[in-house]
């Protein structure tokens, strides 16, 4: 209640002074849609009120153009992206679950997750271990780089539940320009997720900082960024009864509270050390050339007797890049280990190593990528981008080990290099066709044979006064299994596959947008040789009757050698009638091999809100939203692993088929993002199945509150 009261006298105090300002501007916004309170947009009748109202200061224009991007992780090309104001959705931002709910997780604040849609799963990547915390952790082509005529500066605070058991999430984000082609800035995230379940808490933390500069001929950008991130592992809870039936495991008397419900493990933890350095820069060679004026310049004339305005048409001179020379470098390390002071008597199949070993592995990558492309459009002729280029990868990994015939350890340590040329064309200029497609293969070192082809394109016409957008998306890929399928060593698995085959994927998929319907159509199948994934190896155990009493843990890395088929369609229909809005998600899929790789079959989610104005200036939204999808066998986690693995064939489990609802409050107010939601507020309601992971449940009816404030000075 503490908080909820702070956090309303925050906004309280951020309206009236919002609200009193609005009196003396012209309620104007930038092209990014950021209303400006500090006199940018005023007009001289504005000015004039002011000073009548007491103010007889001179106004001074800040100017609040704000423009933000990303790169690409290879060539370092400017992606634009919007500016992280929107505040549609934003009461889901900080969810573990994904804005629209489409993934697994363990139930709390930050904690491991998995995509339930399998066209939105990433490859697995040599940074294995960070793959999971992908609510939080950014890799280099997810950073927000900025350009702003004044400092800018967002703060955002999450907060959930209470001192306990409750959630925090607070991030700073600092951006200024030195001049029109230099700029720099930082970004702060601090997550802790207390976890309202015995022995849950995540901690995560992520210091990033970050230059550019953006000239004519030279271009730089340079990324680093630290991450720590620790999870207190808990096994999932001893028996699902006590959520899908508690007055049984309670005889009747009071349900279990969360913090009650006994879990596996305490104790242990997971725990990731990150560091990674990314700098991508380039040389354009070029010409300068005229280009028509768009604008006028309207000066006034000096001679006191001429009152009239003189229009002068200046001529503009851009530089035209022919020609670029490329060089993207990146520095990652990974330091991670499981940590646990206790474990349950007989939970694991396998004790490789003594009780007090070390178990840690570390990762190191450098990676440098060579490359000459010609740009599009110098002329007439150049229709489309090309370029070539090379990559050298430097990995080196380091494992426990133990002698032959003791159990002495020692640190092993695994070197990689690889080396892949390809090439790609371009086309992102005008309006009708666009394209992407890149291909390369590895040449020499460990993923020798690897190779990649991969297209993306849209086209875009007219059709009934409506703008139509038809994508499509290929590859054909052949992918060497990321090192930690092929060896791992700890104190419960250990694995050496030398032998395992390369993994084979081949996807088509389309999609159709048509805005004023405001429609969105996709659809697609993937076929997968040699699937990679981790099989559950676990063993029973028997009492003195014969009888299982439990399964004792075990991982190992499998293959499946058959043909794996996924189908995947997508329905995005949004409507709105006056202030009622309905955004829907609906999406099928189908795997050929539910054992192997299991899916849900229908994905949904919806949300019911209303959306208008206050006083003109503060926009509301007042909505409900569900997320709902079938039972299946869904990956279990492994805690001494930190990943999701098969589940026990012979003591499966599913989850699914429960509804989960959230109502909120939704505003803007100028600067101000905010909202007030009450997270899954039909607990108790019905079937009580409210897994998102077997044997993690999500928490419970929890009050959140989310703030975010931008600042120009």
């Amino acid at each position: 209640m503490k908080r909820l009261v702070f956090f309303l006298t925050i906004i309280m105090a951020t309206a009236s002074t919002m609200w009193g300002q609005q009196r003396i501007t012209n309620n104007r916004t930038n092209s990014m849609g950021i209303g400006d309170d500090l006199g940018n947009n005023m007009t001289e009748e504005d000015r004039n009120r002011a000073k009548q109202n007491g103010n007889n200061k001179e106004v001074t224009d800040v100017p609040v153009d704000l423009n933000q991007w990303t790169l690409s992780p290879r060539f370092g090309d400017v992606r634009p992206t919007p500016v992280d104001t929107m505040w549609h959705y934003y009461q889901n931002d900080h969810l573990t679950e994904g804005i629209l709910g489409e993934y697994n997780h363990l139930g709390n604040l930050g904690s491991p997750r998995l995509s339930r849609i399998f066209f939105d799963r990433e490859e697995r990547s040599q940074l294995f271990f960070t793959d999971v915390y992908s609510m939080f952790y950014l890799k280099p082509d997810q950073f927000r780089f900025t350009d702003t005529k004044s400092p800018y500066t967002n703060l955002s605070y999450y907060s959930a539940g209470d001192k306990l058991t409750g959630d925090d999430h607070f991030k700073a984000y600092f951006a200024v320009n030195a001049n029109k082609r230099f700029g720099f800035g930082f970004l702060a995230d601090y997550l802790y997720g207390r976890g309202q379940y015995n022995s849950q808490s995540v901690s995560l933390f992520n210091a990033s900082i970050y230059s550019y500069y953006r000239g004519e001929r030279y271009q730089a950008y340079l990324l680093g960024s630290r991450y720590h991130m620790k999870q207190a592992e808990n096994g999932g809870i001893t028996d699902d009864r006590y959520i899908t039936d508690p007055l049984a495991m309670a005889e009747g008397e009071r349900t279990y509270s969360p913090e009650n419900i006994p879990t596996l493990m305490d104790r242990a933890w997971n725990r990731n050390e990150n560091w990674n350095i990314y700098l991508t820069h380039r040389y354009n060679l070029g010409f300068y050339r005229d280009v028509e004026p768009d604008t006028t310049q309207t000066k006034q004339s000096t001679d006191a007797k001429a009152s009239a305005t003189d229009s002068t048409t200046v001529a503009d001179r851009v530089f035209v890049p022919v020609t670029s020379f490329i060089h993207t470098a990146e520095v990652s390390t990974n330091e991670h280990s499981f940590i646990a002071y206790k474990e349950p008597s007989g939970y694991y199949l396998h004790d490789y190593m003594p009780y007090d070993s070390l178990d840690k592995t570390t990762y190191l990558s450098v990676k440098n990528t060579l490359a000459i492309a010609t740009q599009e459009g110098f002329s007439k002729w150049a229709q489309a981008g090309l370029t070539a280029f090379i990559t050298h990868e430097y990995r080196r990994f380091g494992l426990p080990d133990t002698l032959a015939g003791s159990k002495r350890e020692y640190r092993k340590q695994y070197t990689e290099n690889v080396l892949t040329v390809g090439g790609r064309l371009l086309r992102t200029q005008g309006h009708t066709l666009h394209y992407d497609v890149t291909g390369e293969t590895v040449i020499a070192g460990e993923d020798l044979g690897q190779f990649s082809i991969e297209g993306r394109g849209d086209l875009n016409f007219r059709l009934f006064k409506d703008t139509v957008r038809l994508d499509v998306h290929a590859y054909m890929k052949n992918l060497n299994p990321a090192f930690y399928f092929r060896h791992y060593h700890s104190h419960h698995y250990w694995w050496d596959n030398d032998d395992l085959d390369k993994i084979f994927r081949t996807r088509i998929e389309g999609g159709l947008t048509i805005d004023k319907t405001r429609t969105r159509l996709r659809a697609g199948v993937e076929n997968i040789k040699n699937y990679t994934y981790f099989a559950n190896a676990s063993q029973p155990l028997l009492n003195d009757k014969g009888e299982v009493k439990s399964y004792a843990n075990a991982i190992n890395v499998a293959q499946c050698s058959d043909n794996i088929q996924v189908f995947t369609a997508r329905l995005n229909q949004d409507f709105k009638l006056g202030i009622l809005h309905l955004d829907n998600e609906v999406t099928y899929q189908k795997s050929s091999n539910n054992t192997v790789l299991p899916l849900p079959d229908l994905s949904l989610y919806h949300n019911l809100y209303l959306q208008f104005k206050l006083a003109k200036v503060l926009s509301m939204q007042l909505g409900a939203d569900v997320r709902f999808f079938t039972k299946y066998t869904a990956p279990d986690y492994a805690p001494a692993l930190g990943q999701f693995v098969q589940q026990n064939q012979a003591d499966k489990v599913e989850i699914g088929g429960y509804p989960f609802v959230n109502v909120y409050i939704n505003a803007h107010l100028k600067r101000t993002r905010f909202y007030v939601m009450m997270y899954h507020v039909n607990q108790g309601l019905g079937d009580s199945n409210y897994f998102l992971a077997p044997h993690y449940p999500i928490n419970p009816r929890t009050l959140q509150l989310g703030l975010s404030w931008n600042f120009f000075d």
